[in-house]
């Protein structure tokens, strides 16, 4: 029947949509329930068989159409179950909902009873299945264990807490001398939670069924009565209904309020503490999968909506089912973030759990108090002030912040209300030890609550249980229309959700500043949507307070933050998402009173202050009732109908519940006014209501916005339906491959483009390491996605495993090596970098052996580090699906490792990150032993290819330095072990002068990092030895990275100079030299390289701390700024002498240093000088320790020290001054040199001046053996 019957057009503004009753069908009889995935050796009374939906009023609303299979499974989630009279029967709640695939939501409520079974024909059937039963495990000794075993296996399938000795004797079922009970479940299906009324409205139905005396009325009259004239709470408002014996009060927050939240907070902290919870939520926010697992559904369900409501502003976009049904299993399969709630059996060992991805699983075992978290998990900011302030909120209320739920496994049901009251109140100290043991000894007995109930409606007291009450709760007692319990759990739920709400009010301050608003109308926004930047990540995250940042870069990136994003960006066109709303709201009301300093954000810890006023509406809406409803009252029911049977729930009439009233609800006419008004609160009220254009409009933007699968069709399990449900995974892990690796690429190429001048740099070392680690956990899914038998945590590391063992039986060259660039890289001598070897195999023996590594999934994830850093990863893969038979044994037919279209593409994206470098693999793990190996190449034309005397190599990098090492006489190539590097920058090598082939002419050092594969080139193109150049036996050169490519751009790349490198003969000969003199560059171009080099410094600085390249390369490199003084220094030099030695800058500055230190010149010369007296000390000083140094550096080796020095205690804008007053100038500069040019040393030194205010470290390869 459709919903638009007469006092039904107003559906979306009743309180409930459907009243369900679900059980066991007695014209079909006992059928199992195969999906249940039913152990056919348990008892016939442990077994679970199918339920049935036996009736559902009214038959069908429009807007919310009834789905049957899925109310049936989610009502009994585990099917019918079977008890006789000496087992525990009593009623369990739990609630569950239903998310649409626009992700609105609807609540079901249910009350499980048993109700005695009647039907001779099922009562026979249980017996005849007990008789095979036992006549299949006769005789045999563990017959009797294994159905004792069963019985408690199973007795918690409802939640039961039955003392474990009755079990024991219930594993029979005997027709004639047992009572045989069936489950039975009565349901309200509701649009908005209202929990604790559709509790409390459920069990008063159950109380009318179970009692001695009839209702007052038929219960058609009261489902009547919920079904079709108690209305939903406008927004900001109370209301009274009527149950069958009390009345009942929910309220609802007003639109500038925290949204509707009824599930008791107290109970999730009770369950997990405060610690596992925000470690769990932590896990939510990041989009990670989540699996909680309980005995107890509403425990499950608690859990899940509590984690959920915390998430304000935010709304978790993924699949979420709290309670997965047990022939729904194969969901836990998806390869895609979930909340999902999955039920245990007592005994069940979460060892023995079996789950397709563990990778990135957070596991809440909530009955166990115990979490599993993913690794590498950021932490929440401010974790410990966070903690501190919760747990003040839980001690005000008596909950202590470690949790108080330390269930045993067989003590399963949840504390009734009405004892945690009492626990909570001897916490307090209100309470005398000896009334708690009565009240303990009556923890597992269900009625206690109704017998409170029933005391307090007949007057009788009930002792010291009224005076268990604290007294702020006695004031406000006479006013009350609820219970203290409710009220008390309703305040705790706002002031915690106010505690979270605040931590992302103050983290979130600015976010609107960040968001980029580029569309001119929703329909090209929409149509735009994936191409489109709408948050400027970068700027955001450097405007954020360093400790937060770990957890921000990678919440930024979440679904749920995007979706925040776009409706932010969708507001200036429609209605603002209600959320939103409020949200914006508090934080212009935080501007107003909190006047903040934009961009200056501290990561000081400010507490909610506003906890007390937060609850005052709350108070205010259960004190005073601002609406009732009509009561139940008498309905047309035929003479007969309605009879009552006592401890049967009775069929109901349908005729009379089918449609509601036509004319006498005064809820449907209201004026024009109120309608209107209603209206306006309802477009905000979570969707409720919209018409069917608008809800299509919004199904059609979440399709757009690419939202994944929000919930898995429970209606339908046929194998087209699961199949198509697969298809969707893999369709969106392509989606989602393609665009994070395209994020990647065009985050990475624009970092390199700005590196080479062009634009600003828009990703953060962080930002990379997030997006890597998003690469890590989108493989670890696809991995995941399809597999037949579960191997390990890590489905890619089992799947690389597996390819080692069987290639590894194979001959070694079925290895199908790759080489990383030509054989030889040939040099002018011949010699070369032997070929590296690189296969998946090989990669992989180099993870495994890094001790630091504990776990499969760490091993996985440094393998597609170092994989993405050698740029291999595609072909890694390719190699590994080239064994298809492994592939086809380990996967099903519908996984995306078996769809090949979908593979090809995959290798595609994954090979278009080979256009950029990484360093993902070397940088993260800093502290392990790395292999390199190390080859010198001299010039043999002009030297000799061997030296007699002792050579020695000291290789740093951005991490540390190998220290020195001797290299064997006459070999010129060697390998070492030392820690991690990181990049190379420096190489120092020498010798000790000794025999008759002491001069050495080194053309290049190439050192290569064995497992990364990264070789560095260090040019020298000097002379080591004394007597020959400059002296020199020790040089340090700097390095550059050699990228691979092939045999014939290599040759070129050894004779052309790089982008960087050691300042090599070339140039020297070029300025030393006379007949180089056509080649110096003039005084303009010096001036020039001096400015750029200066400025080069200047921008490494500006730069955030983490992303800064080598300051060594830009003192020392090429361009760097020792190259450019040399230069200034060396123009107009008088450094050739016919017949003598020629002169180095390093002379000028010993002879000015000796003239300084000569005191008595110093007063004959001009007066200019007495002024620079200080300086010429320091100077003097420095020139002395540079000269008395043990090392053995020649002369420009001096000069290139004195800069870096200079630079490091900003005294070269003084020195320069100093050296332009020593008479000496004249004698070794011509006239038109720079140094004697007044303009052009002013201009250098004003230059020099804009780096005094950096720190310069310098590294210790530059300043090894200098005593200042």
């Amino acid at each position: 029947m459709s919903a638009n019957v007469p006092g039904s057009g107003s559906v979306p503004c009743r309180f409930a949509h459907y009243f369900v009753i679900c059980g066991i069908d007695t014209e079909t009889g006992l059928e199992p329930d195969e999906l249940a995935g039913e152990n056919f050796d348990q008892s016939p009374l442990r077994r679970t068989f199918k339920s049935k939906v036996l009736a559902h009023f009214p038959e069908n609303i429009e807007w919310n159409p009834f789905d049957q299979d899925a109310v049936n499974m989610l009502c009994m989630p585990k099917g019918l179950s079977f008890r006789t009279q000496v087992d525990n029967r009593d009623p369990q709640f739990h609630s569950y909902l239903i998310t649409r695939e626009d992700g609105t939501r609807t609540y079901g409520f249910v009350l499980t009873f048993y109700e005695e079974v009647t039907s001779k024909q099922i009562c026979t059937a249980m017996q005849t299945l007990y008789q095979m039963h036992h006549a299949e495990h006769a005789g045999s000794v563990c017959a009797s264990s294994s159905c004792s075993m069963d019985s408690l296996a199973s007795s918690t399938d409802e939640g039961d807490a039955t003392s474990l000795s009755k079990l024991h004797c219930c594993s029979s079922y005997d027709i004639s001398r047992d009572t045989l009970y069936a489950s039975k479940a009565i349901c309200l299906i509701t649009p908005l939670p209202f929990m604790q009324a559709c509790r409390k409205y459920l069990y008063q139905l159950h109380q009318a069924v179970t009692s001695q005396q009839p209702p007052p009325l038929p219960l058609e009259s009261y489902i009547h009565n919920i079904l079709y004239e108690v209305p939903l709470p406008p927004p900001g408002r109370s209301l009274k209904f009527h149950g069958v014996y009390e009345p009942i009060v929910c309220q609802r927050p007003s639109i500038n309020e925290l949204p509707l939240a009824d599930y008791p907070l107290r109970h999730v902290f009770e369950l997990l503490g405060v610690e596992n919870l925000v470690q769990v939520f932590t896990c939510v926010l990041l989009e990670m999968q989540v699996l909680l697992y309980s005995q107890d559904y509403q425990r499950l369900m608690t859990v899940a909506e509590g984690i959920t409501a915390l998430l304000f502003p935010f709304q978790w976009q993924h699949v979420y089912v709290p309670i997965l049904p047990a022939s729904l299993l194969h969901f836990l399969d998806a390869p895609v973030p979930y909340l999902m709630g999955l039920q245990s059996k007592e005994g069940t060992d979460r060892s023995k759990l079996e789950l397709p991805q563990e990778a990135n699983l957070c596991f809440v075992d909530i009955d166990n108090h115990y979490i599993e978290l993913p690794e590498d998990f950021p932490q929440f900011p401010n974790k410990l002030e966070f903690i501190q302030e919760i747990s003040e909120v839980l001690l005000v209320f008596g909950i202590p912040p470690e949790g108080s739920l330390h269930c045993s496994e067989s003590a399963t049901q949840l504390k009734n209300l009405a004892l945690n009251d009492l626990v909570n109140d001897k916490k307090n100290g209100n309470l005398p030890g000896d009334t708690l043991a009565v009240f303990e000894m009556l923890q597992g007995n269900a009625t206690l609550e109704r017998l409170q109930a029933l005391a307090k409606r007949t007057g009788v007291s009930v002792g010291q249980v009224d005076g268990l009450r604290s007294s702020s709760f006695k004031e406000k007692e006479t006013r009350l229309q609820c219970d203290e319990e409710e009220l008390r759990n309703a305040m705790l739920n706002v002031q915690i959700r106010e505690v979270f709400a605040h931590r992302f009010t103050q983290m979130f301050a600015d976010y609107e500043a960040f968001v980029i608003q580029s569309a001119q109308d929703l329909e090209s926004w929409l149509t735009n949507r994936e191409q489109m930047q709408n948050f400027d990540k970068a700027s955001f995250l450097s405007d954020q307070p360093e400790p937060y940042l770990p957890f921000l870069s990678h919440f930024i990136e979440t679904q749920m933050f995007a979706t925040f994003i776009d409706n932010k960006i969708m507001s200036q066109w429609e209605d603002k998402d209600p959320m939103l709303r409020v949200f914006d709201s508090r934080i212009e009301k935080m501007r107003m009173y909190n006047v903040r300093i934009p961009n200056l954000r501290s990561s000081i810890y400010q507490k909610c202050t506003i906890l007390k006023e937060s609850t005052q509406s709350i108070e205010q809406r259960l004190m005073k009732i601002d609406h009732a409803a009509i009561h139940p009252h008498l309905l047309d029911m035929k003479i007969g109908q309605g009879r009552y049977e006592q401890g049967f729930f009775p069929n109901l009439q349908s005729d009379v519940l089918a449609s509601g009233p036509t004319n006498n609800n005064r809820w449907v006419n209201r004026t024009a006014s109120t309608q209107r008004r209603k209206d306006r609160l309802r477009q905000h009220s979570d969707h409720i209501g919209l018409d069917n254009d608008l809800r299509e409009k919004y199904m059609q933007e979440a399709r757009s916005i690419g939202k994944n699968l929000r919930q898995p069709k429970l209606s339908d399990l046929s194998p087209a339906v699961i199949a198509q449900t697969n298809w969707k995974f893999v369709e969106g892990l392509l989606k989602e491959c393609r665009m994070k690796t395209k994020r990647m690429l065009v985050e990475k190429m624009g970092h390199e483009a700005v590196e080479l001048g062009h634009g600003e740099a828009n990703i953060t070392g962080l930002e990379e390491n997030t997006l890597i680690a998003s690469l890590c956990d989108l493989l670890e899914r696809i991995w995941s996605h399809g597999l037949q038998v579960k191997q390990g945590k890590s489905a890619l590391w089992s799947h690389l495993l597996q390819y080692q063992e069987r290639e590894e039986k194979l001959e070694p060259p079925a290895e199908s090596p790759v080489s990383l660039g030509p054989e030889r890289r040939k040099s002018e001598t011949g010699l070369s970098m032997p070929l590296l070897r690189v296969s998946l195999i090989q990669d992989m023996r180099h993870i495994q052996n890094i001790s630091e590594i504990k776990t499969d999934v760490g091993r996985a994830r440094a393998w597609i580090r170092l994989s993405l850093e050698k740029k291999v990863l595609s072909q890694h893969f390719k190699q590994l699906f080239s064994n298809q038979a492994l592939t086809k044994k380990l996967y099903k037919r519908y996984a995306f490792l078996r769809c090949e279209e979908e593979k090809e593409q995959f290798l595609y994206h994954l090979l278009s990150l080979n256009a950029v470098d990484y360093f993902c693999f070397t940088n993260v793990f800093t502290t392990i032993i790395i292999p390199y190996r190390a080859v010198i190449i001299p010039i043999k034309k002009l030297s000799n290819a061997i030296t007699t005397s002792n050579p020695w190599i000291c290789v740093s990098g951005e991490l540390g330095d190998s220290g020195v090492m001797q290299i064997p006489k006459n070999v010129l190539e060697m390998t070492f072990e030392c820690q991690n590097l990181g990049k190379l920058t420096t190489a120092q090598i020498g010798h000790d002068n000794s025999g008759i082939l002491a001069k050495w002419l080194v053309d290049c050092v190439m050192v290569r990092n064995e497992i990364s594969g990264h070789t560095y080139k260090f040019p020298c193109g000097r002379w080591l030895g004394k007597g020959i150049d400059d002296g020199s036996l020790e040089r340090i050169l700097i390095g550059e990275l050699i990228i691979p490519c092939t045999d014939e751009e290599l040759g070129k790349q050894c004779r052309t100079p790089p982008q960087q490198r050691s300042p090599t003969q070339i140039r020297r000969l070029s300025i030393t030299s006379l007949g180089g003199r056509n080649n110096k560059l003039n005084a303009a171009q010096i001036q020039e390289a001096v400015g750029e080099a200066v400025n080069n410094i200047v921008k490494h600085f500006h730069k955030p701390e983490k992303e800064r390249g080598s300051l060594t390369i830009l003192l020392c490199g090429e361009n760097g700024l020792v190259s450019a003084l040399e230069q200034f220094f060396y123009h107009g030099f008088k450094s050739s002498r016919i017949f003598q030695k020629n002169v180095f800058i390093w002379d000028f500055v010993e002879k000015a240093a000796a003239f300084f230190e000569s005191g008595d010149q110093i007063e004959e010369a001009e007066t200019g000088v007495e002024s620079l007296r200080p300086t010429s000390k320091i100077f003097c000083q420095y020139a002395t320790a540079i000269n008395v140094t043990p090392r053995n550096i020649g002369k420009d080796g001096k000069f290139q020290l004195l800069v870096c020095l200079g630079a490091r205690d900003h005294l070269l804008p003084q020195w320069i001054p100093l050296l332009v007053e020593c008479p000496l100038i004249t004698r070794m500069y011509e006239e038109q040199a720079l140094l004697r040019d007044r303009m052009a040393v002013n201009s250098v030194i004003r230059v020099l001046q804009t780096v005094q205010e950096f720190s310069i470290t310098l590294e210790s390869s530059l300043v090894k053996g200098i005593d200042l």
